[in-house]
């Protein structure tokens, strides 16, 4: 962590936040899905999250635009959350979004997130990234995630199905089972 950038508050909210997560991957909980062959359980997936390459094709539409094509895509792998994919900004059409310069947040894991909209929809965030991530997520600079929720994202081939909620940006796959983090009464996840 780069302390000497951040205030003591910061700090300490940042060690609250990640100290408060009670389900971290080391064990599923009575309620998870049991994967079958060829499936993962989200309840696996570590905390800290993790960064796992991506080699098949991804891409992202908009209304029968492509926005996105990239087989170097990267997935950050969290407990009780799909994956959130990442897109490197040299596979992405950006003349197609445009910065939201009002619209930030504060991740207690990858750092300061700016928000991305589509050109012809200025007021709805579609994609956000970390200029300056944490040390921890370096990788995803020059990355950028796209909400599924609004958008025609597909992971080789396959049309993926939104995580639950309108906050999280997770990318259900059939190779996936939960439950998902997302729906009233989950936030303690």
């Amino acid at each position: 962590m780069k302390s000497n950038a951040r205030s003591k508050t910061q700090v300490n909210w940042l060690q609250k936040a990640r100290e408060g997560w009670s389900h971290k991957g080391e064990k599923r909980p009575p309620f998870a899905i049991e994967p079958q062959k060829g499936q993962r359980s989200v309840w696996d997936f570590a905390r800290p999250p993790i960064i796992e390459k991506v080699t098949k094709p991804v891409t992202i539409h908009h209304k029968g635009t492509r926005i996105a094509n990239s087989q170097d895509a990267l997935a950050v792998l969290e407990t009780a959350s799909p994956p959130t994919y990442y897109i490197p900004e040299q596979d992405i059409d950006m003349s197609m979004l445009s910065s939201m310069p009002r619209k930030t947040s504060l991740c207690e894991w990858k750092g300061s997130a700016v928000y991305w909209a589509l050109k012809d929809m200025t007021d709805l965030p579609v994609a956000w990234s970390y200029p300056k991530p944490f040390s921890e997520f370096e990788g995803l600079k020059g990355h950028l995630a796209f909400y599924p929720q609004y958008l025609d994202c597909k992971v080789d081939g396959i049309k993926v199905l939104p995580q639950p909620g309108r906050f999280y940006a997770g990318w259900i796959t059939p190779d996936l089972v939960g439950p998902f983090k997302g729906n009233p009464g989950t936030e303690h996840w």
